[in-house]
C-alpha cells in the first residue's frame, strides 16, 4: 500500500503547512484590505483573487519561470546557497500558498467588514492598543471566518493538481502529491490503484464541507446570527 500512503502523507504534509503560513500571511492582507480606503485597493484586490481565474498552468508556467534559476527568486536563493525551489517540497508549499491565497483572503475580509466598526469603537474607549483590539475582539468574534479559511485552504492544497505538476513534477516522495499520483495510475492504465485515490479523495472532500458547514453554523448560533 505504498502506492498509497506516501502520496498520501505528502499531500497531508503540505497541505498542514500551507494553510499555517497562508493564514498568517492572509490575516494582515485580509484585515489590511477590509480597512483600507486607498486608491490601488481595488489593484490589489485583483491581485489576490488572480489564481481564481488563471488558468493552473498558466500560473504554474510564471512560476517556475520566477523560481528558476535564471528568475529573480531562484537567482537569489541559488545566490544564498539554496538552490533553486521548483521540484522541490518548497517549491510545492511556495506555489500552492500562492494558488490558494484567494481562498484565505476573501472569507477573512467578508468577515472583517461584517464587524463593522463599534466592536472596536467600544474597546479603544477602554483605552486597548491597536493589536490589543485585534487580538481581544476581532479574532474572536472572527472565528467563523478563520475556520472557513483554514478548511477551504487545507482541503483545495489537497486538490491541487495543474500548479503542482508544473512545479513539481512527479518525483515519489519529493513531489508526487495525491492528484499527481491519480494521473499517474490513469495514465499507465492501472484504475484500480487510481480508484482507491480518487474514492478517498471524494469521502474526505465531502467530509471535510460537511463539518465545515455543521460548525459554522454553530458558531453562528453562538453569535447569535441567523
Amino acid at each position: 500500500m505504498d502506492f498509497v500512503w506516501q502520496p498520501v502523507w505528502l499531500t497531508l504534509r503540505r497541505a498542514s503547512v500551507t494553510t499555517v503560513i497562508l493564514l498568517l500571511l492572509g490575516t494582515p492582507v485580509a484585515w489590511w484590505l477590509s480597512r483600507t480606503r486607498a486608491w490601488y485597493k481595488q489593484a490589489i484586490s485583483a491581485v489576490v483573487a488572480l489564481p481564481l481565474v488563471l488558468p493552473p498552468t498558466v500560473l504554474g508556467f510564471y512560476l517556475l519561470i520566477m523560481l528558476g534559476p535564471r528568475g529573480p527568486v531562484g537567482a537569489f536563493t541559488e545566490a544564498m546557497g539554496l538552490g533553486t525551489l521548483p521540484f522541490t517540497f518548497g517549491g510545492l508549499v511556495v506555489a500552492s500558498v500562492i494558488y490558494s491565497l484567494p481562498f484565505v483572503v476573501q472569507p477573512l475580509q467578508n468577515t472583517f467588514e461584517a464587524l463593522g466598526n463599534r466592536p472596536l469603537e467600544a474597546a479603544a474607549t477602554l483605552r486597548a492598543s491597536p493589536l490589543d483590539r485585534f487580538m481581544t475582539v476581532v479574532i474572536p468574534m472572527s472565528r467563523p471566518g478563520f475556520l472557513t479559511a483554514a478548511v477551504l485552504a487545507f482541503a483545495h492544497t489537497m486538490g491541487e493538481f495543474g500548479v503542482v505538476l508544473m512545479i513539481g513534477g512527479n518525483i515519489p516522495g519529493e513531489t508526487k502529491v495525491l492528484s499527481v499520483a491519480i494521473y499517474d495510475h490513469v495514465e499507465t492504465l492501472e484504475y484500480s490503484q487510481a480508484h482507491i485515490l480518487s474514492a478517498g479523495m471524494l469521502i474526505f472532500a465531502f467530509t471535510v464541507l460537511v463539518t465545515l458547514y455543521l460548525i459554522n453554523g454553530r458558531l453562528n448560533r453562538d453569535h447569535g446570527q441567523p
